[in-house]
């Protein structure tokens, strides 16, 4: 089989396209097809009602030259890609196919070798990665692919490349959804809503149709609570439970702050919450968090502190890092990305939690249904979550999770020509910030 590298036209009546040296083209799947593809991952072969001038060979060489033509992996991963039985290693687990959107920017550089060297899923599990990048991207692409092919890692068995999520996203287990448009100078949060929910509206469609019945989902491309809410509008075979806003690096940054007001290592900070949406709207809860297992209210007994600066400091981090460094975080939210699969995929320890922005319908916090809120949450490590229930919310706390429920309501009604549910109307609040802008 070869891959054809020129553009490629659909006949609707017959479900086939067709190149223009009239060899007949097969998609990998029906949903994947396009009037026109710059890149398209096709399998090309034959007409059926052509004879071949001659017999295939009985079995295809796979050379190494031969097999970075194929569609489905890049250079060397093609000749490690059907290993025989006698070449597994026994004591590895199933493969594992991990979906990356974004996957040639920032964050993605940092957290692509960590899932290939065995950190995230652990040392016995082989992984696949399919990269999605856009039309711009694509060179960077290739390159991302030679480095991870460079470091031999000897888990990551396969890496796949592409620009259509119809076909980067087949069977993927795990899609971490990176890529996003950053919002630029005089833009509304409303356009940025509009501009990246509609790449949410087609990824979820695409995990809908082609995606692992029980993948999961992590929503990391801003604003992620209601970019996850639109993901899995658009997706309604899959759990809504299996979507994920990302959350968890806003309550890493906030164990930090604790920490060092408290004069300890980060480690002796538990039950941290973020309460709400990813931007300047959300709570981090200290009323319910621990400073070696006592209330932190009792280890900082500065009020006023944990009331206005401690809130602020977590809120603006991430432009005050800009600041410093000239640039957004990238390694640390690649960081944040790892602690929330190693949340979902081990269990959490006894009386312990962590915070997800995850779909709102049945929690038993008050909190409006059919959102994406951050909350606090546990799992026994089989990719599940259940809600903590038993949180204290005193008024102060309520007050302030009411207002990122406002925001995150407006929000909703701002994408509803990408949920399925009307004409969208924006009334937000406000205009606030997401944690990384200035």
């Amino acid at each position: 089989m070869a891959l054809a590298e020129s553009s490629c036209y659909y006949q609707a009546s017959s479900k086939t396209c067709f190149l223009p040296t009239n060899k007949l083209c097969r998609p990998r799947s029906s949903h994947a097809l396009r009037f026109q593809l710059q890149r398209p991952m096709v399998v090309c072969s034959v007409a059926s009602n052509q004879a071949p001038a001659q017999a295939p060979p009985a079995v295809v060489p796979k050379a190494p030259e031969d097999a970075t033509k194929r569609a489905d992996c890049y250079g060397v991963f093609c000749v490690t890609y059907d290993l025989i039985a006698e070449e597994e290693t026994t004591s590895w687990k199933k493969l594992i196919k991990v979906a990356v959107s974004g996957a040639a920017g920032m964050i993605s550089n940092h957290l692509l070798f960590k899932l290939a060297s065995g950190e995230v899923f652990g040392p016995d599990q082989p992984v696949a990665l399919k990269l999605l990048g856009s039309e711009r991207s694509f060179v960077a692409l290739e390159g991302v692919a030679m480095e991870l092919e460079d470091s031999l890692y000897p888990l990551l068995r396969e890496v796949s490349i592409g620009i259509d999520p119809y076909e980067v996203f087949q069977d993927a287990e795990w899609a971490l959804l990176i890529g996003a448009k950053p919002r630029g100078p005089g833009m509304e949060r409303a356009g940025l809503l509009d501009i990246n929910g509609q790449i949410f509206a087609e990824q979820g469609k695409a995990l809908n149709a082609v995606a692992s019945r029980n993948v999961k989902v992590i929503v990391v491309g801003n604003p992620c609570n209601t970019n996850a809410l639109i993901c899995l509008k658009n997706a309604p075979d899959i759990p809504a439970k299996n979507f994920h806003a990302l959350t968890r690096l806003d309550e890493n940054r906030a164990k930090c702050q604790l920490a060092l007001k408290a004069g300890v290592f980060y480690d002796k900070v538990s039950n941290v919450t973020i309460w709400g949406n990813h931007s300047t709207t959300q709570v981090p809860d200290f009323l319910n968090a621990r400073i070696h297992g006592m209330p932190v209210k009792e280890v900082i007994t500065d009020t006023k502190w944990l009331e206005q600066e401690f809130t602020e400091k977590v809120q603006k981090r991430g432009g005050a890092l800009i600041q410093k460094w000239g640039r957004s975080s990238a390694a640390s939210t690649a960081v944040s990305v790892v602690d929330a699969i190693r949340s979902l995929i081990t269990p959490t320890p006894k009386g312990d939690w962590f915070s997800s922005g995850v779909y709102t319908n049945g929690n038993p916090y008050g909190i409006a249904e059919d959102i994406v809120f951050s909350m606090p949450c546990r799992s026994e490590g089989n990719g599940e979550y259940e809600l903590v229930p038993d949180i204290i919310i005193d008024d102060f706390l309520r007050e302030r999770i009411k207002k990122s429920e406002a925001e995150l309501v407006a929000e909703k009604r701002c994408v509803a020509h990408l949920t399925g549910e009307g004409n969208a109307f924006c009334d937000l609040p406000e205009d606030t910030m997401l944690p990384g802008e200035q």
